[in-house]
């Protein structure tokens, strides 16, 4: 940019940014402030890039991923996704919007025409359970979708065979606002559903701000310590997915912490007593940012 600018002073503060000296404020500028390609445009309009070297300079689009949320027992030959809308405010107050869940959500879904979006499926990395394999599942946010398929799997394996129990452990910020698929759940967790008590499962939520103190789907856990250990000691298998900021962490923490409490062992045994599990398989982490 600094090379195609015709006036001075944008010259000298291109050049300034592009030095080891001006590293710091170029970050602030730049990387900090999330600016997009055109804003950085706009603050220097003396700049003349040949639109080539601006399609080779600009990056593509990184594809996005997303866990599949529905089964194809229950959607045959559909596939559903659980996009939440992303928006934040820059450090100085400018409004983000994610770039592909913005436009998702700006889609007509009873246009006539159709839209038509591309799209790779993948094999996950959470690996589908067979009907007889207890789980424990953990999935705040937009972390319930793999479970969305899971569970839907399982109610459709329960009307033909004897099906294993599962512990279901959802957080969301409010009840009112971000208790995604609440009516599948509740209904699950009714007589005779796969999240049933009758079942030897349970759906337990944590809404972190509908009340003065935070919480979390840990603190459930927590109150659940037995049943999950009792779970757990019938070979049960744990699933946890959702965002990769503490949650992972804070989950596994908790786990340790029933397992150490439950079982009589150190915390330090618990947690190679977790990481043998793994390695056999029974306890997974499917976490993104």
């Amino acid at each position: 940019m600094s090379f195609y600018a015709t006036a001075e002073h944008e010259k000298e503060r291109l050049q300034y940014f592009a030095s080891p000296e001006g590293r710091d404020d170029l970050y602030q500028y730049n990387q900090k402030e999330r600016r997009t390609v055109l804003e950085v445009l706009s603050d220097f309009p003396s700049v003349q890039l040949p639109f080539e070297w601006l399609v080779q300079l600009v990056p593509p689009l990184k594809t996005r991923a997303f866990s599949i949320s529905s089964s194809p027992l229950a959607h045959p030959n559909q596939v559903h996704l659980t996009v939440s809308k992303v928006t934040w405010k820059t450090p100085y107050g400018r409004p983000r919007h994610g770039l592909c869940s913005t436009w998702l959500a700006g889609l007509d879904p009873h246009d006539s025409q159709g839209v038509y979006i591309p799209a790779w499926i993948q094999k996950g990395s959470l690996p589908p359970p067979p009907p007889e394999l207890p789980l424990i599942l953990i999935g705040p946010g937009t972390g319930c979708a793999p479970f969305r398929a899971f569970i839907e799997e399982r109610e459709i394996q329960n009307m033909n065979m004897p099906t294993a129990p599962i512990l279901f452990f959802f957080g969301c910020r409010n009840e009112k606002t971000d208790f995604l698929y609440k009516d599948l759940w509740l209904s699950q967790a009714q007589e005779g559903g796969v999240l049933s008590t009758q079942k030897g499962g349970g759906f337990f939520v944590a809404f972190s701000r509908d009340q003065p103190q935070k919480v979390y789907v840990q603190h459930k856990m927590k109150e659940q310590s037995k049943r999950i250990w009792n779970l757990l000691s019938e070979g049960a298998a744990i699933y946890i997915a959702g965002s990769s900021n503490n949650m992972p962490a804070d989950v596994t923490s908790m786990l340790e912490e029933i397992v150490s409490e439950e079982s009589g062992v150190s915390k330090e045994s618990a947690a190679r007593w977790l990481r043998s599990r793994e390695r056999a398989g029974r306890f997974h982490i499917e976490a993104w940012s």
